[in-house]
């Protein structure tokens, strides 16, 4: 199986006495790089300009972008649909909000969070755009995407060609981080990576994401409405 299904594929649930899967390598590079572009961010204004620059355009058409995103290529990342979905992400993150870049930051392998064990080993996946689109419909309660939007914003995105992701990615990605559910950076990497030979299997597994999450939500609220019910009052009568 080749790195690219691993990466892409939901996570299999580990048996009883089988060791929880670890991170693919691309995983374990999108994460390193996540974490190098947020802290150039949050350090260097200009640094943070210049890949903001680049926001829905062509490698071609990023001049100012290449001083910073090139050195923090894997060495093996060469092909031009490979190193287009780096500069999408670093463009991406450069443009949110400093609050948004803070809440969704993730550490970078071989940092160890404080809310996190040392012994704990980083988890294999990432959180999917089918799954953070369901968690802006639920966030915040009413002030939430609405569902048809979110629902029509993720059908666009999973017809889309490889082109046509990285220019329809900036809007999607604002939609979300104006919800305050920023995407998971690096599992977002990650399927641009897959996306020119695995577009159908992970556009598939965005839309069940939201599907089985939305259901989830739908049924958790339908609970909680119960709950809430006042009881049924009880006859006087023997």
């Amino acid at each position: 199986m080749t790195d690219t299904h691993i990466s892409a594929a939901p996570a299999p649930a580990p048996g009883a006495n089988s060791p929880s899967p670890s991170p693919s390598p691309w995983m374990t590079q999108a994460r390193d790089f996540v974490a190098r572009i947020e802290a150039l961010c949050a350090a260097d204004p200009g640094a943070r300009a210049a890949l903001r620059s680049g926001l829905g355009k062509p490698l071609d058409e990023v001049p100012r972008m290449h001083r910073i995103v090139a050195p923090l290529l894997p060495p093996a990342v060469r092909d031009d649909d490979t190193q287009r979905a780096y500069y999408t992400v670093a463009s991406l993150l450069a443009a949110q909000k400093s609050e948004t870049l803070r809440s969704g930051r993730a550490p970078a392998d071989g940092d160890t969070p404080t809310d996190r064990a040392p012994s704990a080993a980083p988890a294999p996946y990432g959180t999917s755009l089918g799954k953070t689109f369901a968690a802006a419909v639920s966030a915040d309660g009413r002030n939430g995407l609405r569902e048809n939007a979110a629902e029509t914003r993720l059908n666009l995105l999973t017809r889309q060609s490889t082109p046509g992701l990285h220019r329809h990615l900036p809007a999607a990605v604002r939609q979300l981080c104006d919800k305050k559910t920023p995407p998971d950076w690096a599992q977002l990497l990650v399927h641009l990576r897959a996306w020119p030979r695995d577009r159908k299997d992970i556009g598939r597994r965005w839309l069940q994401d939201f599907y089985r999450a939305r259901h989830t939500a739908a049924l958790d609220a339908a609970r909680e409405a119960a709950d809430t019910l006042p009881d049924a009052p009880t006859s006087d009568l023997p």
